[in-house]
């Protein structure tokens, strides 16, 4: 069976695997996995292209660091920062493109580089008019869940009394803000924010209730790569964190996740295509 992905402005992708795959590109100098770090437009694109080629259904342009401890900064840097690339990317391929922000001026001028597809870790918080900006523009949104911001977030990591129950109904709560925007149902999805003020053990709680998620009726995308909840267990840094990566991304599409953001786009592919071919055998 088919997969099928609106990821706004008309671009609607498909695939024949469990799930699809976002890669991950950050026009950062600051973000936690420093391969994924460019500052050069000429490097992002080349990584851009490259993960198309190695199976990236959407390519995730980011350029303000989300990571735990990260500052935030100015929308004239942000802008400087991703729209060369999507203006380079789409220049060069019809990709789906992706942008990871939360401010309105930054996304409007996406939407007007090739971008279709907003991936807002505020869920649309931060910034008011990004969601009636996303719906004029029919595109699309990722709204996750986060506590804190990344400056602070996981230095005082709140306490949930059910973190899987709480952070359905906050997510429950956002879509129902998009959709009150004006934002097209078939094109919300959803993420649990791993590594967004939780703990590892919260984290591990809510990929194992993965299915309870997609309960909601909406793709959930997983950000997964390469996290610190996978060394809390593993004592690995990041540059070796790929196995644990790939097992945690395989209970998360088994359990109904239907988009994988990732760093190895090759890697995740393969353990896709395996994932496929176990499925068509079932239980005996």
């Amino acid at each position: 069976m088919r997969l099928q992905l609106d990821c706004g402005k008309g671009h609607i992708i498909e695939t024949d695997l469990p799930a699809f795959i976002m890669g991950i590109v950050n026009t950062t100098p600051d973000s936690f996995y420093e391969p994924s770090r460019s500052t050069s437009l000429e490097k992002s694109l080349i990584r851009a292209l490259a993960l198309e080629a190695e199976g990236a259904d959407i390519i995730d342009i980011g350029g303000e660091s989300t990571r735990p401890g990260a500052s935030y900064i100015s929308e004239e840097e942000e802008l400087e920062r991703v729209i060369p690339l999507i203006e380079a990317v789409r220049g060069r391929s019809t990709v789906a493109i992706s942008v990871d922000t939360r401010k309105a001026a930054v996304m409007k001028a996406a939407f007007k580089a090739g971008a279709t597809l907003c991936n807002d870790i505020s869920a649309l918080i931060d910034d008011p008019a990004l969601g009636t900006l996303i719906a004029e523009e029919a595109g699309a949104v990722v709204l996750m869940h986060k506590r804190g911001t990344p400056p602070t977030m996981q230095q005082n990591v709140p306490q949930y009394r059910n973190v899987v129950t709480e952070v359905r109904d906050y997510l429950e709560a956002r879509v129902a803000h998009a959709l009150n925007c004006g934002i097209a149902h078939e094109r919300i999805i959803i993420d649990y924010g791993i590594g967004f003020g939780k703990t590892a053990e919260d984290n591990y709680r809510l990929i194992a209730a993965s299915a309870y998620f997609t309960g909601l009726g909406y793709p959930l995308l997983v950000g997964l790569s390469r996290k610190s909840f996978i060394g809390y267990v593993t004592g690995e840094p990041p540059e070796k964190r790929l196995a644990g990566t790939l097992a945690a991304t395989m209970y998360a599409v088994q359990q109904g996740a239907s988009i994988v953001r990732a760093h190895d786009v090759a890697e995740t592919r393969e353990l896709l295509l395996v994932l496929k071919e176990l499925q068509k055998y079932g239980t005996t």
